[in-house]
């Protein structure tokens, strides 16, 4: 019997990878991010983390992932983390919560500081700036953000604010038109984000896993969605812990269209549609911190 003739993918595989390796990786970034990487994952993690080998100029997975054990290379445990990040976002995404959010802001005593916890490549902190802006009438609104994202080439972007045309398709003309700057001569194509909105979200590092994080509250509102995703329940409920002392009393919490963080913690009790608020006891507590 002949063998089967390679496939393009067996063709396209110049490093072993061995079921061994995907495990250590899957250690390796729930130690580094606490990201669960579930066993549909080969691939993917094949894939990112090939061009890291091919870009260290390295022969094999064993001796990449040897040398992250063993701190030889402090700089790659960030270039790793970066490539295992997925950052699939858009603007206005899970449009139903920044009407609630803007109706949140104006109940609330300015100044106001918002938290966007996950803030990829920016457009969702740009979503919730253009949202207060346009609840105060203003382009500089008594409003704070703070955007963070343990992907440094992300956050890259996001302070940049520089975008396709096509990522504003589909955003109201008025909209594009307040806020948005379009390129002309080589920059055509492209749309910046207006000065006055980027000087309101300050981007930084942060990784939601790190023993202190470099941010204080308390927050009128905290953004994590889309996130918890890629935690298992025990990192959740950690994480969601440590939000509670962040937290203004009246504060809320959005998450993504599928998560629930009910079955993660107590401290919280559902508000709407994917949005959370502190339960009584921890809201009192709030009161008198």
């Amino acid at each position: 019997m002949k063998p089967a003739p390679k496939t393009q993918a067996d063709t396209a595989k110049i490093f072993e990878f061995t079921p061994h390796d995907f495990a250590r990786v899957r250690t390796l970034i729930y130690k580094q991010a606490g990201i669960s990487l579930s066993e549909s994952k080969q691939e993917m993690v094949y894939s990112r983390l090939a061009r890291r080998l091919r870009a260290k100029g390295l022969s094999s997975f064993e001796e990449y992932l040897d040398g992250l054990e063993n701190g030889r290379d402090g700089d790659e445990w960030e270039a790793f983390t970066n490539a295992l990040t997925t950052n699939l976002t858009s603007f206005f995404r899970e449009a139903h919560h920044f009407p609630l959010l803007a109706e949140h802001m104006l109940t609330m005593k300015a100044p106001l500081s918002i938290w966007c916890s996950a803030s990829s490549t920016g457009e969702e902190p740009y979503s919730i700036a253009m949202t207060v802006c346009e609840a105060f009438g203003t382009l500089t609104p008594p409003v704070s953000i703070i955007a963070t994202d343990i992907d440094t080439n992300v956050l890259e972007t996001a302070a940049n604010g520089v975008y396709p045309l096509e990522r504003i398709d589909k955003m109201a003309p008025d909209r594009v038109k307040r806020f948005f700057q379009r390129g002309r001569g080589e920059r055509s194509g492209l749309v910046r984000v207006r000065p006055e909105l980027r000087q309101l979200v300050t981007f930084k590092p942060l990784n939601l896993l790190a023993g202190s994080w470099p941010i204080s509250g308390p927050f009128d509102v905290i953004f994590c969605r889309n996130v918890m995703i890629y935690f298992d329940k025990p990192t959740q409920s950690k994480i969601l812990t440590r939000f509670v002392p962040l937290m203004k009393p009246d504060g809320l919490l959005f998450a993504g269209h599928s998560e629930n963080f009910m079955y993660a913690t107590d401290a919280f009790r559902l508000r709407g549609k994917t949005v959370y608020e502190l339960d009584a006891r921890h809201r009192e507590a709030r009161k008198h911190a």
